[in-house]
């Protein structure tokens, strides 16, 4: 490529050399017109030949390993599996999420992570190793480790300060296990009495308190070299239906929707967010036939146009009910991907990864999914993966009387 280039501009060079002779010889041969001055003094803009880490790295994969990276998946047990294995050595997900069912001793997590970080040793890219550590009711958090407040304690408080301590608070407790991606913090606003799934996961029904208290969390997580996962765009706040149980519904206007749920969503992106959640919640105003998960007029049009998000969009856990119950989940793993996001979350059913991996791939050999979009996902992973995971060795031990040391000096806050 870059001998055509050169071979191109010495022709260039060559034809402007005989043209600048040809012009002094004959200057009624040349025939400038005054309006045309801005055209003269057009540069000729030489070829760049660098390229990006992040691209050249994109270039060398294969799209088996780059549909790889679009999967976080979850796993069963409590410790690392066949299943697993298979996962990343073969299929090359971009990441594994530990979920309630995973979790028993301190010992028990980070055997799993280290034999996850060991199995993707001669993999290009490193693994997003992801957990829900809120707080209160939300917690992944063994025996004998000291678990944050809810989000309500918390939020009691109305001290930024509080919460960016509660997020390094975090970032240091899940370095300590070996993970490097937390989803949280919760950035749903309150708003319905009667709602259950949220609740006191929620900073309050004040949507500039939620703003400013959320993005306190994320940047002490930031700040403590954990990546932050904002959610359940566009908001979970207004909702009585568990989308773990069926599909919510939200029925709020546009305008509404920008004061109330938007808002602290809008606040995080404007102050580098980096990555959001997207729920599984129908906003009917919106797009009246689907959830925000499987929706382009949410995810690309709203978060992506409008909101001026530029990070990774990962959906919540596409084996909850609220799509189950309607799709097959590697359909809607390809709907997904088609609408906007970048990272499908699939908690469960080794069965339906591979499958969705599989129609993954050959929507793209199709052409219903192109290559150029595809890398644009990888790219934006990537991208967050080496700014936050700086390598991937093992840990060698939890040093449990530190982290709770931390949790003893954020507790005095109480």
């Amino acid at each position: 490529m870059k001998r055509n280039w050169i071979g191109s501009l010495i022709f260039v060079i060559a034809l402007l050399i005989a043209g600048g002779c040809s012009s002094s010889h004959a200057e009624n041969d040349v025939h400038w017109k005054e309006e045309s001055f801005a055209e003269r003094q057009q540069v000729i803009e030489l070829p760049q030949f660098t390229i990006s880490p992040i691209d050249e790295m994109v270039e060398r994969m294969t799209t088996e390993e780059k549909v790889g990276q679009l999967v976080i998946a979850g796993i069963e047990g409590t410790s690392f599996s066949a299943e697993l294995e298979v996962l990343i050595k073969e299929h090359y997900v971009g990441g594994v999420i530990l979920l309630g069912r995973n979790i028993s001793t301190v010992e028990s997590i980070v055997n799993l992570l280290n034999e996850s970080k060991k199995a993707n040793e001669l993999n290009k890219v490193p693994l997003f190793l992801s957990v829900d550590e809120e707080g209160g009711r939300v917690s992944r958090l063994p025996n004998g480790v000291g678990k944050l407040p809810s989000a309500r304690s918390i939020g009691a408080l109305n001290d930024a300060q509080a919460n960016y301590d509660a997020g390094i608070y975090l970032s240091e407790v899940l370095h300590e296990f070996g993970y490097n991606m937390n989803f949280a913090p919760v950035l749903d606003v309150f708003s319905n009495p009667k709602n259950t799934v949220i609740g006191d996961r929620s900073y309050g029904s004040d949507p500039a308190k939620v703003a400013k208290l959320g993005i306190s969390t994320m940047h002490g997580m930031m700040d403590g070299g954990i990546i932050p996962v904002v959610k359940h765009f566009p908001g979970h706040g207004d909702t009585i239906v568990d989308s773990h149980d069926a599909m919510p519904v939200v029925k709020k206007e546009m305008e509404e929707l920008k004061r109330m749920e938007l808002y602290p969503f809008q606040q995080a992106i404007d102050d580098g967010a980096e990555a959001v959640m997207v729920s599984h919640v129908l906003y009917s105003d919106l797009d009246d036939k689907r959830v925000a998960s499987l929706s382009d007029r949410i995810m690309s049009d709203l978060l992506r146009t409008e909101m001026g998000f530029d990070g990774v969009i990962i959906t919540d856990d596409l084996t909850m009910s609220a799509i189950s119950n309607d799709y097959a989940i590697s359909d809607a793993a390809v709907q997904s991907f088609k609408a906007g996001s970048d990272v499908l979350l699939i908690a469960g059913d080794f069965e339906e990864q591979l499958l969705s991996i599989s129609k993954l791939l050959g929507a793209i050999e199709s052409g219903e999914i192109s290559e150029a979009r595809l890398n644009e996902s990888v790219e934006r992973i990537l991208s967050l993966k080496y700014k936050y995971i700086k390598d991937e060795e093992m840990q060698t031990a939890f040093d449990v009387k530190k982290v709770n040391e931390l949790y003893e000096e954020f507790m005095r806050h109480y």
